[in-house]
């Protein structure tokens, strides 16, 4: 059961605290991780983030309805 909610709760987090701006979203990346990038590689790199969260949101609403 906790692992269930974990998985629900990680990218819906994620998503909720993603800046909205590449601009915005290079701090955040270099507080993380440490790691400076562009401005080009984090306009990529968010977008990606954003499309995982939100295919993995969408797979395991499609499970659960499923059965």
């Amino acid at each position: 059961m906790r692992r269930g909610v974990v998985r629900w709760l990680l990218p819906s987090i994620v998503l909720a605290l993603m800046p909205k701006c590449p601009v915005c979203f290079a701090p955040w990346v270099a507080v993380g991780t440490g790691v400076g990038i562009s401005i080009t590689t984090t306009t990529y790199l968010r977008a990606g983030l954003i499309v995982l969260c939100v295919a993995s949101l969408c797979w395991m609403g499609w499970r659960r309805v499923r059965g």
